[in-house]
């Protein structure tokens, strides 16, 4: 399992890691608090549901979040930045999208998804277009969004 490998090198590393969640509404905490030992190293998740959280608390401008939606690489990338300095951690990821059902437009369907990965100053990020299924799409964006972060803490 993802988590796990993560779990065992941010254990290995010295590393804490954080969430900012939009459409995922906390999966992604949830998948990294279901192992056991995860306090070593999570050190909390932020369920940025509405854009006013997103600016109070992540620290997303309000510029962004008119000229590029919610649901965006720039506002995405604000969110983890965000992340990591609030919640005073090595490593975050964050995501926004349209989970579904309802809520697509014809620019962001549902099931697009930005996601973005930090590590230390490194930040990736990517839109990914998951289906229709609310579900479905909750859990490929938690481990889209995990394996994003994989990859940066193999990188390091």
């Amino acid at each position: 399992m993802i988590e796990v490998q993560i779990g065992e090198i941010l254990r290995e590393k010295h590393l804490h890691i954080g969430t900012a969640e939009s459409c995922t509404g906390g999966h992604i905490a949830g998948m990294i608090t279901s192992v056991a030992g995860s306090s070593d190293y999570f050190v909390g998740g932020i369920v940025s549901y509405s854009n006013e959280v997103k600016h109070r608390v992540l620290g997303v401008s309000e510029e962004s979040l008119s000229k590029y939606g919610a649901v965006s690489q720039e506002v995405v990338e604000q969110m983890v930045a965000g992340a990591t300095r609030v919640l005073d951690c090595d490593c975050a990821v964050a995501t926004s999208g349209v989970a579904g059902p309802g809520g697509g437009t014809e620019e962001k369907p549902v099931g697009t998804v930005w996601i973005a990965a930090k590590l230390k100053d490194k930040t990736v990020s990517e839109c990914f277009h998951f289906g229709t299924i609310r579900d479905q799409n909750i859990q490929r964006a938690s481990n889209m969004a995990l394996l994003m972060l994989l990859k940066l803490l193999e990188e390091a």
